[in-house]
């Protein structure tokens, strides 16, 4: 491949009244690369021209144009340029109890309870490109209703025809999480000190301590089941905790201080490498 135009990146983070708890992305990316990282919620990208490669569940996928890139929450992944002039496309990130609630609707269901503490029943959207023209206009007009914000109305019904087309003619069945047992309970231990422990001083023995490993063997079944080391996979459950911080308010510092990141430009660096652009411009 030869080397990269010089013309700069574009990216554009907005939100929409008809579409609650979801951010909305449009941008043309030929340099930037996503560094490994994973998101809480869904991403369903479409792919308005160029190529986009990413690495996701152990396989090199390429979206192009018309093609609907997904990711499950919680699921590493990664984004480069596949072509040479690099990829535009829009996406969506809407939270997981928003896809949850539109596929228990779609069955006749009624919106799920977050207050009674059952785990959310997640449908599966595709590893591989989903390539249905159809599905990718009818998400790519909606994005565009939603970015120009002159009809709600029309936004509304128009994002709830995409993304129930997607789930209806893509997504698998719901299920509720499993119970965990063994080494899966050792992870998921895990992951809920690293998220508890954000800003604290947290060293690898006393992770492994905490679920009975040595060091090495804790990191090497951690990194195995979730995709990343877990300094890395803590640095980016940073940066998912610092997006409702920014939503709310705060400044980039405040943010950077808060999810425990040393300082603002380090927070900067890793924000951009998950994200494709700064905090300071993803808040808008």
């Amino acid at each position: 491949m030869r080397p990269a135009p010089t013309t700069p990146d574009q990216a554009h983070f907005f939100r929409s009244p008809a579409l609650p708890e979801t951010e909305l992305l449009t941008a043309r990316y030929r340099t930037h690369s996503f560094a490994p990282h994973w998101h809480e919620g869904y991403v369903v990208a479409v792919v308005l021209d160029g190529a986009e490669g990413y690495r996701y569940r152990g396989a090199q996928h390429v979206a192009g144009a018309g093609g609907i890139a997904c990711i499950n929450p919680g699921e590493v992944h990664t984004g480069e340029r596949a072509a040479e002039e690099g990829w535009a496309y829009r996406v969506f990130y809407p939270s997981a109890s928003v896809i949850a609630d539109l596929a228990t609707q779609l069955r006749g269901g009624k919106p799920q309870d977050l207050s009674t503490g059952r785990p959310l029943r997640l449908p599966r959207l595709p590893q591989n490109v989903v390539e249905d023209r159809p599905v990718a206009n009818a998400l790519v007009r909606a994005h565009l209703l939603l970015e120009s914000g002159q009809d709600v109305l029309e936004a509304q019904t128009a994002t709830l025809h995409a993304l129930s087309a997607l789930l209806t003619r893509h997504a698998q069945t719901a299920s509720t999480a499993p119970s965990l047992q063994g080494e899966s309970a050792r992870v998921e231990t895990m992951r809920q000190r690293l998220s508890a422990e954000l800003t604290e001083p947290l060293t690898l023995d006393q992770l492994a301590a905490s679920v009975g490993l040595s060091p090495f063997h804790a990191a090497r079944l951690f990194a195995q089941a979730t995709g990343m080391p877990p300094h890395a996979w803590r640095n980016q459950q940073r940066l998912n905790r610092s997006l409702d911080l920014l939503r709310a308010g705060q400044s980039v510092a405040e943010a950077a201080v808060a999810c425990g990141f040393t300082d603002q430009s380090h927070y900067t660096r890793h924000f951009r490498r998950a994200y494709g652009t700064s905090p300071g411009r993803w808040r808008g």
